[in-house]
């Protein structure tokens, strides 16, 4: 047998089968226990961040770059976890976060207090197949019980203030105080770009231009792109624009070979450069011609070129980056061009305006549209310090994967704790009816939902103990929709308070816990290889974030 873990590798049946220094646990003590530990630890670390009254933390990555955020999946993102359980609660989360946008600390506390309970369960003798057996038995029976507790299903997605409503729980978690004014936003931006066919609505339509300065109550929606940089030219606005979009640069392309040129008099060198001018002239002159009002490049721009389009009167935008270049496209409904010269009618994109404004210090430019529906809607964040900008960025992703889900599914049960404590009461019932060993997992998988209300109670700064006490008194007395009302410490009807949280962000929330925890319940080794010294390997991956 292996002794308790320690720094030497003590004699096992693996020695001489695995390299040396190799890390090697095994056994309900070492493997099953050490890795529900990990599991806590990490549940503990985030459980105080969950709701409207979370605390933020603050961390600094292994680039020194601060994040003060209060989002599970930024905080997992950027810690190094390093023990395999944690990590498999960490991708777990990721799920979460790919799947639904939102309930990412859902995922971690509750498989946290899950591996709890079974722990307990195990510590008194319970197999590890009878536990598992009772929460997946549990499992298909809170989905039926969710089913029951829906209290609001959207009727239409189109609808601006029916959506605010529904999305302002979600952005409540994460900037508490700003979801009315934010949740608004995010629903007109969301419902200006969605298509006629709503499934095929894409996240990526909706963009967040962040503008430091201002305060967040000065955040806006505008219908087009907002581009953060200047125009080139004097040119500064244009009514009714006609775009032409080339994505490589206005510049006269240079010889593959060297030569060179003899210049016998003044004539000459008079002469010289006349070609060159006279053909650059021309294909400006055939941009013009077609109507363009607006270049969009995306490379540089010659000082021939410039001359010439400011002689036309031509508004230039010049943007390096090929994301944003694509971006303007969909907006403008152009085609990049990679030769020079005339772009056809169908070739040519349109906005209503391109006008370049100043926002505190910073000048941008603005396509916009007006058009009933538009391809790309931008939020203008604005906010006084970078990490306020990004955790306003975050909120915004958030709520507008929430109204991507609301697409899928637009069911709601009520927030606040109502809809768990529901759970948590109806699955113990459901396991005292159970007959043998998993009865007891039933039970614990019910207790285990009870954390979500109590952490709530915690972080509000409520009294926990009489407040969930209350919960359960008054969902028995058949208030199922009663939850906790952070602002005031007290037990409130959560469709009064206007809390809704997503059917489809439970459910997947729920699997996903029970999954990992399952998974991490059926391990009985863990086989550590010793890390390898030197640097890290390059991660392999998009060149931009948005991609």
């Amino acid at each position: 047998r292996q002794s308790k873990n320690s720094g030497k590798m003590s004699m096992t049946p693996l020695e001489g089968l695995i390299k040396e220094g190799t890390k090697h646990l095994s056994g309900t003590s070492e493997a099953t226990i050490q890795s529900i530990d990990a599991v806590k630890k990490l549940a503990e670390m985030l459980r105080t961040s969950l709701g409207p009254k979370g605390m933020n933390k603050l961390v600094q990555n292994h680039l020194e770059k601060l994040f003060v955020t209060n989002d599970a999946a930024t905080i997992l993102k950027e810690i190094e976890i390093v023990h395999p359980a944690a990590k498999m609660v960490e991708l777990a989360a990721h799920m979460q976060e790919q799947e639904v946008g939102d309930g990412t600390n859902l995922v971690i506390v509750l498989c946290g207090e899950l591996l709890q309970n079974a722990e307990a369960l195990l510590r008194k003798g319970v197999y590890v197949s009878d536990i598992i057996n009772g929460f997946l038995l549990a499992e298909h029976k809170s989905y039926e019980v969710l089913e029951e507790l829906i209290v609001h299903t959207l009727a239409d997605i189109k609808n601006v203030e029916e959506v605010t409503k529904c999305i302002k729980s979600a952005l409540a978690s994460k900037q508490f105080g700003y979801e009315d004014m934010l949740a608004s936003l995010i629903a007109k931006a969301c419902v200006e770009v969605l298509p006629q066919n709503p499934n095929s609505f894409n996240v990526d339509n909706v963009r967040v231009a962040k503008i430091l300065g201002g305060g967040v109550s000065d955040t806006t929606v505008i219908k087009g792109h907002v581009l953060a940089r200047d125009a080139e030219g004097t040119i500064k606005h244009v009514q009714n624009a006609k775009i032409a979009v080339f994505a490589s640069g206005l510049d006269i392309s240079k010889t593959e070979t060297k030569d060179t040129v003899l210049l016998k008099n003044a004539t000459d060198l008079l002469n010289y450069s006349k070609s060159e001018e006279k053909k650059m002239e021309e294909l400006v002159g055939q941009i013009a011609a077609a109507g363009t009002n607006v270049i969009v490049s995306g490379g540089a721009i010659g000082e021939m070129a410039m001359h010439f389009i400011e002689r036309h009167k031509m508004m230039v935008v010049k943007t390096p980056s090929k994301f944003e270049l694509r971006r303007i496209c969909k907006s403008v409904g152009a085609t990049p061009l990679a030769r020079l010269g005339g772009p056809t009618p169908e070739e040519m994109g349109s906005a209503a305006s391109v006008s370049v404004e100043e926002l505190g210090s910073t000048k941008i430019t603005i396509f916009r549209q007006d058009k009933d529906r538009s391809g790309i809607s931008t939020i203008v964040v604005r906010a006084a310090t970078p990490n306020t900008l990004d955790d306003i960025e975050r909120a915004v992703d958030d709520g507008v994967n929430v109204f991507k889900g609301m697409i899928r599914d637009g069911r709601f049960v009520a927030g606040a704790g109502a809809t768990e404590i529901e759970l948590s009461r109806k699955l113990q019932a459901y396991g005292d009816a159970t007959p043998g060993l998993a009865q007891y997992a039933i039970r614990k998988f019910g207790e285990s939902f009870e954390c979500i209300p109590r952490i709530l109670a915690e972080n509000s700064g409520g009294k926990v103990t009489e407040m969930l006490a209350g919960l359960y008194a008054s969902h028995g007395k058949g208030n199922i929709y009663d939850g906790v009302d952070v602002t005031e410490g007290e037990i409130r009807d959560a469709r009064e308070m206007g809390i809704l949280d997503l059917l489809l962000t439970k459910q997947t929330g729920i699997r996903l816990a029970t999954e990992t925890a399952v998974t991490i319940l059926r391990v009985d080794q863990i086989i550590m290889a010793k890390r390898a010294g030197g640097p890290k390997p390059p991660q392999q991956g998009p060149t931009d974030a948005d991609d």
